[in-house]
């Protein structure tokens, strides 16, 4: 780029709009099977819709639902059928997910008749809402649909779906639902009971004399909801099958032929052990949902129309003609952005693997014959080396309040990983391990049932997970990261980050004393070991990924705001980090390059933690020292070149945009966020996980907002790997408050936006 040219222009909403409505899915036929299904969401809630045999059915799936072995439990299938029925022989059809205002219409054309199916998730309230327009009168049928009307015994890998896994103790089984006619609606619902995986768990990991305090999220959890509609009542009740699962109807039908119709499910979730009560909250749901019909979808667009206003990327925006790849990487980054925007206001994260919207799982692997409530890798089972990549990107897209449910993930598990440290090790800091259930203890298969007598309690017997447990560290950055970006109070996570670092500061030390008569090495330093770079390098001395780790969230701790720290507690970390060892270096053809350790016994995986001092520490970046030490490392490690891959979570697209490496970083991100294959272009996967792969899609969203805007203390790196060829429109933030907005047209800056104005003085412009 030779010439920039710094405006301010305060774009027309209308032109926004247009560039966003170029990148809505639209289909001219019907689908063949829930695999080519669109999501729609809002709130907490994702659905899975879709067109088949001319009748409109979606999955319905919300944060949070978790039965007592841990699976997370679809919601239901609904099906709507129209009679007489336009889209049977429909001479036009179209379904399109309007992405600014967050809903989906379904239309057809046959003859006289045309008719309009919207369906819309309420943001503020747990309602589904389907409208039905037709230009003549229609008898309209609504169907509940459920694979658990009755009890299912899991077996073999179907277990992978909850906690068991490939080790379930005995009997397991998926217990049946209560579902029911009451007058114009159907109400069903699940009651976890009493004794659940937690139970198993706690008793398999010696955790027993301190389980009284140990927090538990599936226990007196009911969860489920209601399928009604004025002017409708019931109708019939039959079985049917889908795919590979029987399952039982509960229908309502319109009591009269009219030219509109509405139905709802209005979804409820409570702890309790009172049916009575979940039923009389569901009720206010319903009711206040009815009072506020006429304003929640005013509301439910406003709310999408700020998300999209708020973060952006248009590549090629209306123009796909022009470069057919690089258009499906705008279009697929704001499809990834539309899905995660499902889960906004989530009691629990969204799942790397699925997140709300998995669908009938041998349409993703044809082994996999089970129910719909089927995922790889898990519900409550949390694998936070992918999770990572799924909240990282919020930080660039300005999405920080997306960011709450994660961290009070860890924040509500804090005081069972701090027990597990009490009782196993005898020392304070929280253990958390990597495969963590969503009590904070770790996956029962993975912890692994067939132990030697000797190993230590603490530990998970398992050549993959053993002494991993610096992932929460990055969790930690993130939230500490939301103050410097957007001027978030943390303090209320201050406990969960200085007990993170109070195990590794504490266990490392218990572990050098049952070794022999130092604590500390030969400089005063802890000795890491054992310990492990990601799930790759085993039995470490010294982790590169852990040491990167432990510096900079002590660094970025000791920076926080006066107020944050007392001076008691400074000393501790700074103390601490002057502890902390140095990084290792390795030579290939005469070039240094980063260790992934000190030493290692054995390498299990494929990841490649020695570029982790790059992304997420960013230690070695675009102006920083050592930079050439880095390259040398993503461009001669026999390894790294070994492991390089775009599939699921691998992460060489974003070591190169940090790297300032523009081919390979516009190769790999491109290959990441093109379209998927399947009907939906952002269902990525399975990759190493599962269908849509959200840790696919997010560390896709990184690589590329690394590439358009880096940040290092206040500078701020505008387009450091941008390819010149590609026309590109993107609003992203910055640390302190900052959004950059900036629009290139045949490699020229026609536009840049900077609030606040201040800010840019602190532009520096890569030259390539």
């Amino acid at each position: 780029m030779k010439s920039y040219l710094f405006c301010v222009l305060f774009l027309l909403p209308a032109f926004l709009k247009a560039q966003l409505n170029s990148y809505n899915p639209v289909w001219t036929s019907q689908s063949k099977n829930s695999s080519q299904s669109m999501p729609l969401g809002g709130g907490d809630i994702g659905l899975n819709v879709w067109m088949e045999d001319n009748d409109l059915l979606f999955y319905i799936a919300r944060s949070g639902t978790f039965d007592e072995n841990n699976s997370m439990l679809k919601l239901g299938r609904v099906r709507v059928r129209l009679s007489p029925n336009p889209f049977d022989g429909a001479e036009h059809f179209r379904q399109e997910l309007h992405l600014k205002d967050g809903y989906i219409t379904v239309t057809a054309t046959k003859g006289k008749q045309k008719a309009e199916l919207k369906l819309w998730v309420d943001v503020f309230r747990p309602v589904v809402t389907v409208e039905m327009n037709s230009s003549v009168p229609v008898i309209a049928t609504a169907s509940y649909e459920s694979w658990r009307h009755k009890d299912r015994i899991l077996k073999g890998r179907e277990n992978n779906q909850n906690s068991y896994k490939w080790a379930p103790q005995g009997e397991v089984k998926t217990r049946k639902d209560q579902i029911y006619m009451a007058g114009n609606a159907v109400v069903f619902y699940h009651q976890n009971e009493p004794n659940t995986v937690f139970d198993v768990v706690v008793k398999q990991q010696g955790m027993d004399s301190v389980k009284s305090k140990m927090f538990n999220p599936i226990k007196d959890l009911i969860f489920g909801g209601q399928l009604y509609g004025e002017g409708f009542a019931a109708y019939e009740t039959k079985e049917g099958r889908y795919t590979d699962t029987d399952y039982k109807s509960w229908s309502l039908k319109s009591s009269s032929a009219a030219r509109n119709h509405r139905v709802q499910v209005a979804l409820h979730t409570q702890y309790t052990q009172s049916v009575t009560d979940w039923k009389s909250n569901l009720s206010s749901v319903i009711i206040e949902a009815k009072k506020q019909l006429s304003k929640a979808d005013d509301a439910t667009k406003s709310w999408w129309n700020k998300y999209w206003e708020r973060s952006f990327i248009y590549i090629n925006s209306g123009h796909p003609e022009k470069d057919t790849i690089a258009w499906q990487v705008g279009r697929n980054y704001q499809l990834m952005r539309y899905m995660l925007g499902a889960n906004a206001f989530g009691k629990y994260p969204t799942k790397f693997n699925g997140g709300l919207f998995t669908y009938d799982p041998s349409y993703t692997d044809t082994v996999q014959k089970f129910t719909p409530d089927f995922r790889n890798w898990g519900g409550g089972t949390h694998t936070a080396q992918n999770q990572r990549l799924v909240y990282w990107p919020m930080l660039r897209s300005g999405d920080v309040d997306m960011m709450k449910p994660q961290f009070d993930f860890y924040l509500q598990m804090l005081r069972n990983a701090e027990l597990r440290s009490e009782v196993y090790w005898n020392h304070k800091g929280a253990s958390f391990t990597e495969q963590i259930e969503n009590f904070g203890l770790p996956n029962p298969a993975e912890y692994n049932w067939k132990r030697p007598a000797d190993y230590d309690k603490g530990m998970e017997h398992n050549a993959w997970l053993e002494y991993q447990w610096d992932t929460v560290l990055e969790f930690c950055l993130m939230i500490m990261e939301t103050e410097r970006y957007k001027g978030q109070n943390v303090k209320n996570y201050l406990p969960l980050i200085e007990s993170s670092l109070q195990f590794f500061d504490e266990h490392y030390q218990y572990l050098a004393k049952k070794r022999g008569s130092r604590t500390f090495d030969a400089n005063g330093h802890l000795v890491l070991y054992p310990g492990s770079a990601a799930e790759t390098y085993k039995m470490a001395y010294n982790a590169t990924s852990t040491i990167e780790g432990l510096k900079v969230v002590l660094e970025r701790l000791l920076e926080l705001p006066s107020g944050y720290l007392t001076a008691e507690q400074r000393k501790t970390w700074e103390t601490m980090l002057s502890r902390i060892p140095p990084l290792s270096f390795r030579e290939f053809d005469g070039k240094p390059t980063i260790a992934p350790a000190k030493l290692w016994e054995r390498i299990n995986n494929t990841e490649s933690p020695q570029l982790y001092p790059v992304f997420p520490w960013g230690i070695y970046g675009i102006g920083k020292p050592g930079l050439d030490t880095a390259i040398n490392t993503f461009k001669h490690d026999p390894d790294v070149l070994k492991f390089r891959s775009h599939v699921g979570w691998k992460q060489d697209n974003i070591f190169a945009a940090r790297l300032g490496l523009s081919e390979e970083a516009w190769k790999f991100t491109s290959l990441k966020l093109k379209d998927s294959g399947r009907r939906f272009p952002a269902f990525w996967g399975p990759g190493f996980d599962w269908t849509p792969d959200h840790n696919w899609g997010g560390s896709g969203m990184i690589g590329l907002q690394e590439m358009l805007l880096q940040t290092d203390g206040k500078k701020i790196y505008l387009l450091p790997t941008w390819p010149k060829d590609k026309d590109v429109h993107f609003k992203l933030h910055a640390p302190y408050n900052t959004t950059v907005e900036a629009r290139v047209v045949n490699g020229q800056i026609e536009v840049l936006k900077v609030i606040p104005a201040s800010r840019k003085a602190d532009i520096i412009f890569t030259k390539k």
